[in-house]
């Protein structure tokens, strides 16, 4: 098994194989949190229009999504794992629009047929999974801040998921640590918590939470979605 960790855009659109889009901060991690708590699937959209689109069309959609960190006008929900914990969607379809792990998954999708998403809450599930798949080439995508600049988080995490696959362990105490003192210092930043508050930091540090990792199909009307695939 080859293993390739990638960055940013760039990295997506070259991505081949069985293919992992990490966005630890904070797409998929929310995206675990709204599957786990019931939800149907949730439609993946690279831009803003498209997401009001679809609501138009579906009025019982719920959008979730950011710009800038800031939640869009309009959305139901920003992109905030402490803000969509213990809400039920149960049987509900989401959108999800955010500015990296989405646009990463409609450029990866261009050229491969299996994605899956990444985070630290699922990682072992994302381990198992690759596992039992057992393809030849895995792409580790790290999907950065806002797809532009390469973050810590999102590399460390194709660091856990590639050292478990070589049966190699991880210091992710340390990694938190390193973490919390580079891309994570804004979820301390009293002039940035608003957008990013701590109780995201440590829900996104959580490790190994859920059971299954988030795998994205066409669904019905031919759209990119996450459905739960559990491990």
């Amino acid at each position: 098994m080859k293993i390739k960790i990638l960055q940013l855009l760039e990295g997506a659109k070259r991505a081949e194989g069985l293919v992992v889009i990490i966005d630890v901060f904070r797409a998929f991690t929310v995206a675990c949190h709204v599957i786990e708590n019931g939800a149907k699937k949730i439609i993946t959209v690279k831009d803003v229009e498209t997401a009001f689109r679809l609501k138009d069309e579906n009025p019982g959609y719920i959008l979730i999504g950011e710009r800038n960190e800031s939640i869009v006008p309009g959305f139901d929900f920003g992109n905030h794992p402490s803000r969509i914990s213990d809400v039920d969607f149960t049987g509900k379809t989401v959108v999800l629009t955010t500015s990296a792990g989405t646009r990463g998954i409609v450029y990866a999708a261009k050229n491969t047929d299996e994605i899956i998403t990444g985070s630290f809450i699922n990682a072992g599930s994302i381990v198992r999974y690759i596992r039992e798949r057992g393809p030849d080439v895995v792409s580790l995508v790290c999907m950065g801040y806002s797809a532009t600049c390469q973050v810590e988080e999102d590399t460390f995490c194709a660091e856990y998921i590639k050292n478990a696959l070589e049966n190699r362990d991880s210091d992710f105490e340390r990694m938190v640590e390193i973490i919390k003192a580079t891309s994570g210092r804004r979820f301390f930043d009293p002039a940035t918590m608003e957008h990013s508050p701590p109780e995201d930091f440590y829900l996104c540090m959580q490790l190994n939470v859920f059971d299954f990792v988030l795998k994205v199909r066409r669904d019905e009307k031919n759209l990119l979605a996450l459905f739960r695939e559990n491990v």
